[in-house]
């Protein structure tokens, strides 16, 4: 290895992890002076082709409260057939079936390309994939008529033995029969009643019956999911379903002026679980929520049905004006938590113009992997393709998706993990290697990820606990061993395991190998999910305030004018949604959305990356702005102007038809692969759309500094927000100060 950087990256390439230091302090003194933690993020189902899974099942220690998996770090006798636990020391056995292996006949999980390794568990009968569709039905037609033809491809792209279910809802609840054929069958719910999960699988007649003075049973998961009539194989009701989407109508009772529509989501969503919690525990299954507006009658209403009573504001929350906010966020949480406990994910499709309720109801999706979409109607592309793009296949044609997750952290003596932040639940499992001090989701080495996708990523927290005074030996390494166990999406149970290490360096004499081991792409994400974790948790000002301790420290100007942090000029909603998909993307989407990337074009070379800021905007440019979230092509003065004058169209400047064009090609392949699909914005100067591009520069040139002498030429930014410049001249003045 000649360089941090290639380390660096073949680790991501090879293990799917990026730590902040690939050298360790080695006392928990030192670690502590770092400002950021020893910590990684790690994608655990980062697809790698080269990587077949083996057909059997792993070797652990035989340590009861160790069992670490048998790994390339472990030291091996080959003679007396016995292995060292790398962490705890113990010396195991080899099983019989390991009798042939020599230094030459080694097995694969011993080899070091295989530091990452995957197994298929032959164990139990397979488990099939669930699909159960919770519809709105108090839509506009147009909408209602888009989002039936959405699901009605999307039953074209599961897999034939998929189960599917229709929930559809507006001011009562329907669970739909499938299996019935030739006429529409469906049980109705009153959607202002809360019902118990036993009372929802009586009623659907998922229990035995009660008989005289006792209560009644539960039938067996197996009988209960056999006589199940709502859940079916999509091969046996692809017709049916197929015509019961087709007619759907949208909820027949009559909304009079001045009310919102009576939308009962929390119930519907309530029976949904329950149905799932009787029938298929610990199964795969997706519940896809597609809403159109706020729940507003029963639990977990969100508004009320008077239209002239606005749905909350961040105003309204600071004032604690907002009569069902705690109400509604309890109420989705438990119901957000028994999901996870049975590793049911919930996705949340929201689609409307006005606020939906995200905030409320965000826990769904943040605390089971699943997705939220947020869009402003399901007759939109970006609904459209991003809901296709939930059923995308890998290179073996098989979902990328899994379910029922669970991650489990093994950590060698002088480190013990502080926490975990990423669309997970803890599993409350205590252990040797569990530290007091939390991070994130923390007080345990286990979490369970009900949902994952190949770009699902993980930030870890790990805290030094080795004293001071107790050098590590020199030469010592320490190690850390992730085992994500899950069902893959052909059914199969996987374990797949990574073991990483790194060696422990004396900071007092190799500081400079300390700092050159950091990586700060990997740090500033890192940084900044605990930053939205506080957010979510804590008083906004409160949040700024240790950014700002921790960015006199460590730079990071733009993730403070972030939407994760910033609430202005967002709802609610919006900012949840942000917040939702920062925590679970790789490092390199993080990136961009902490910092968006700006490309210009112009006639005097190639594309290039520019600064984000002000005084990249310049008349003869055309500059493409990513922010993860959108894709922003704004033209500059001169360039609309031409463009106006359609010189595009005549002959003798093909040359400026082309340079139109370079940021349409550019912009067209990044909108066919991300998730969700960004909103695609075209613009130009003056334009009320060019609102997104000012708002994410660096303002070096305002109203307040315009006619100073021997400024860069640049487009100026009417705002009041401080420049990157005098951020910097205030952090020096702060950074030398006796109080910082």
């Amino acid at each position: 290895m000649s360089t941090y950087q290639e380390f660096i990256q073949q680790n991501e390439d090879c293990d799917g992890i990026r730590c902040s230091w690939n050298l360790w302090p080695s006392s928990r003194l030192e670690a502590t002076r770092l400002v950021v933690p020893v910590s990684c993020l790690y994608t655990p189902l980062k697809e790698r082709p080269d990587l077949p899974p083996v057909q059997y099942e792993p070797v652990l220690c035989s340590r009861a409260n160790c069992k670490a998996v048998l790994n390339p770090l472990c030291q091996v006798d080959f003679r007396a057939k016995i292995w060292a636990c790398n962490f705890c020391f113990q010396r195991n056995s080899f099983p019989p079936s390991y009798a042939g292996i020599s230094e030459v006949n080694q097995p694969a999980e011993l080899m070091p390309q295989f530091s990452t390794i995957e197994y298929i568990v032959q164990r139990g009968p397979p488990n099939p994939l669930i699909f159960l569709y919770v519809v709105d039905t108090c839509q506009e037609e147009e909408d209602l008529q888009a989002l039936k033809e959405s699901l009605q491809m999307s039953l074209s792209l599961l897999p034939p033995n998929a189960l599917v279910g229709l929930i559809t809802f507006g001011r009562m609840i329907q669970i739909h029969e499938l299996s019935c054929e030739g006429m529409a069958k469906s049980f109705v719910f009153r959607g202002t009643k809360e019902l118990m999960p036993k009372q929802i699988q009586e009623m659907l007649g998922l229990m035995k019956p009660a008989t005289s003075g006792q209560q009644g049973k539960p039938l067996a998961p197996h009988d209960a999911a056999a006589s199940c009539r709502f859940l079916q194989p999509v091969q046996a009701v692809d017709m049916n379903l197929t015509d019961l989407l087709g007619e759907l109508q949208r909820d027949p009772w009559p909304v009079p002026q001045g009310k919102r529509p009576l939308r009962s989501t929390g119930i519907a969503l309530s029976i949904a679980i329950g149905l799932l919690e009787g029938t298929f525990p610990n199964t795969g299954a997706r519940v896809m929520l597609f809403t159109g507006g706020p729940p507003t009658q029963g639990p977990g209403m969100v508004v009320g049905d008077e239209l002239k009573t606005p749905i909350r504001s961040w105003h309204d929350i600071q004032k604690d004006n907002a009569h069902h906010l705690k109400k509604a966020t309890k109420y989705y949480e438990a119901l957000a938590n028994r999901a996870a406990v049975n590793g049911h994910s919930i996705d949340i499709y929201a689609c409307a113009l006005d606020q939906t309720g995200l905030l409320e109801m965000k826990c769904l999706s943040n605390l089971t992997g699943g997705h939220i979409v947020m869009g402003d109607s399901f007759n939109t592309s970006l609904f459209k393709q991003t809901f296709q793009r939930v059923f995308s296949k890998d290179y073996n044609g098989e979902f990328r998706m899994a379910f029922g997750g669970t991650l489990e952290v093994k950590t060698s003596r002088e480190l013990k993990v502080s926490g975990a932040i990423g669309p997970c639940v803890s599993l409350n499992t205590k252990g040797p290697c569990v530290s007091d001090n939390e991070m994130g989701v923390g007080g345990t080495c286990q979490w369970k990820i009900c949902s994952l996708t190949p770009a699902t990523t993980l930030a870890l927290y790990f805290e030094v606990v080795n004293q001071h005074n107790a050098p590590v030996p020199q030469g010592g390494r320490g190690a850390i061993q992730f085992v994500t166990q899950y069902q893959h999406s052909n059914t199969q149970r996987r374990i797949r395991v990574t073991t990483i290490a790194r060696n422990w360096a004396d900071a007092q004499s190799q500081i400079q190998h300390i700092e050159s081991s950091f990586d700060q792409e990997a740090s500033t994400v890192l940084m900044a999910r605990l930053g939205v974790f506080k957010a979510e948790s804590e008083e906004g000002p409160d949040v700024l305030r240790w950014l700002d301790r921790q960015l006199i420290r460590l730079f990071m100007f733009h993730l403070r004018r972030s939407p994760f942090l910033q609430v202005f000029n967002n709802s609610p909603d919006e900012s949840s949604y942000y917040r939702h998909h920062f925590v679970r993307q790789d490092l390199t989407q993080s990136l961009i959305m902490i910092q968006p990337i700006l490309y210009s074009y112009s006639f005097y070379g190639p594309p290039e990356p520019v600064l984000l800021d002000s005084s990249s905007i310049l008349p003869d440019r055309i500059l493409l702005m990513d922010t993860f979230f959108q894709l922003v092509i704004y033209h500059g003065e001169t360039i609309a102007q031409w463009r106006k004058s359609g010189y595009q169209e005549m002959a003798e400047y093909e040359n400026f038809k082309q340079l139109l064009q370079a940021p349409l090609d550019d912009a067209q392949e990044i909108l066919q692969t991300r998730f969700p699909m960004p909103r695609y914005i075209d613009t130009e100067y003056g334009g009320s759309q060019a609102r997104f591009l000012l708002s994410k520069v660096n303002p070096s040139q305002t109203h307040n500094n315009l006619y100073a002498w021997g400024q860069e030429s640049g487009a100026p930014i009417l705002t009041d927000d401080v420049s990157l410049q005098v951020f910097m001249d205030h952090l020096k003045k702060l950074a030398v100060s006796s109080s910082a």
